[in-house]
């Protein structure tokens, strides 16, 4: 079978066709669908076997980074991607699609399932993505580790670290206290990770980690395992000759391929 997948598309986004072309060449099927349709009842997200939210400055970042859409999401897509997420199918979010779950309340999300949509804002938000360290937008290329024991289950087979870009500028993961980052580490929710090119910690060094995020942290996910988010954007990265160092291999592909196997169970 070759699951469906919905693009989510808001005025500002730019990484849509990256996403698509990503899952396509991973084994899915994907739409791009601009949020418009699914606010007026064109489109159900219950018609796809999962959904991505892609990179890019959606609304132009005009009330921060993913800001407008997470509210587009919490007025009128509610109900709709609670039962998504009750029903296992997986979300992705990437850069942009990232700041959104996290600033709609689905990442890390409630500490226990809730059928309640309102539980997407009613929590006080214990983790954000600030502006950068260096107070600059960022554009380079960074590696990634992906936590194989992660609540995340199906990272369990990303067995290479991945190369790929970041292009951010407000792609700092910082958390309320060193209460909430023991929370995240001992539920699985980290990830990923910056690393070094041998595997080896970051150490938030700068360009290493290349925002100033705590603990290294690229990305996370919630208690289900099902929605996750990551700041750099693995989709640029699919082939070998998109790598600037002639490399063939840390693509971003098995990710994709992992998200679309997911997706058809």
């Amino acid at each position: 079978m070759t699951p469906p997948i919905l693009i989510l598309h808001a005025s500002g986004a730019n990484r849509d066709a990256e996403a698509a072309r990503a899952c396509e060449l991973a084994g899915g099927a994907p739409q791009i669908v601009h949020i418009n349709r699914l606010r007026a009842g064109e489109v159900k997200l219950n018609d796809f076997a999962a959904v991505l939210l892609p990179g890019g400055f959606s609304y132009g970042d005009a009330l921060g980074a993913g800001a407008r859409l997470a509210l587009d999401l919490q007025v009128y897509l509610a109900d709709q991607l609670q039962a998504f997420i009750e029903s296992d199918r997986p979300v992705l979010g990437i850069c942009n699609g990232f700041q959104t779950l996290v600033k709609c309340g689905l990442l890390p999300g409630p500490d226990k399932p809730s059928t309640d949509t309102a539980a997407f804002d009613a929590a006080p938000r214990r983790v954000t993505l600030t502006e950068n360290g260096a107070g600059r937008f960022e554009c380079r290329w960074v590696h990634l580790a992906a936590n194989r024991q992660a609540a995340a289950t199906w990272l369990s087979e990303l067995d290479d670290l991945i190369f790929c870009p970041v292009a951010h500028g407000e792609g700092n993961f910082q958390v309320q206290d060193a209460a909430t980052l023991r929370q995240l580490e001992q539920d699985g929710l980290v990830c990923f990770r910056y690393v070094t090119a041998d595997g080896s910690a970051a150490g938030e060094a700068y360009p290493l980690n290349p925002n100033g995020s705590v603990a290294d942290i690229a990305g996370i996910c919630n208690r289900q395992g099902n929605v996750l988010g990551l700041m750099p954007h693995p989709e640029d990265h699919v082939l070998p000759i998109q790598n600037p160092l002639g490399r063939s291999d840390r693509l971003g592909l098995p990710l994709f391929a992992a998200f679309v196997r997911v997706a058809r169970r």
